[in-house]
């Protein structure tokens, strides 16, 4: 009997373990999930978008607009940065993919951490001075960034 053929990659894979822990994050209007792997395709960090630990999902706002202490935006830990935080060892050469390309402070953060690429699907920030300031920092670092295609239509979980 041969291999099964219709299998997913590896970049399919670690995109789908970003997608699905974006499913825990709280947040009505973002869900944002991050997997950070190393060179032997080992998952050594994953998060997602939400608030600090401690900090109440009922009691902090999740509005994006409004007086700033009114908005999510000074309270809302980045999918990105949670992985980097929730990671299992040194991050130096690993790859983070992520739903979402990272902003000005992730970006921050991944050079920081010594991450070497990052796997994205969408950049539909790409405008903003945000992700601007984090494409020319990341470039500046070598920190590789490439957009995850082809992408697959969909990947089905079965429960039973």
């Amino acid at each position: 009997m041969a291999k099964r053929e219709n299998y997913i990659s590896w970049d399919q894979y670690f995109m789908g373990v970003a997608l699905l822990s974006a499913q825990r994050s709280k947040d009505p209007n973002t869900q944002v999930g991050a997997c950070i792997v190393n060179s032997e395709h080992r998952i050594v960090g994953v998060g997602y978008n939400g608030f600090p630990a401690g900090c109440g999902d009922d009691a902090l706002p999740w509005d994006r607009e409004g007086e700033y202490l009114d908005t999510k935006y000074p309270f809302v830990v980045h999918a990105e940065l949670n992985a980097i935080l929730n990671s299992i060892q040194n991050l130096r050469g690993c790859t983070i993919y992520v739903a979402l390309f990272p902003c000005n402070e992730c970006a921050k953060a991944i050079i920081q951490s010594g991450i070497s690429e990052i796997v994205y699907l969408s950049d539909k920030y790409a405008d903003t001075d945000a992700v601007k300031a984090s494409k020319l920092m990341l470039a500046q670092a070598n920190v590789k960034m490439r957009k995850l295609e082809p992408l697959p239509e969909n990947i089905v979980l079965k429960f039973n």
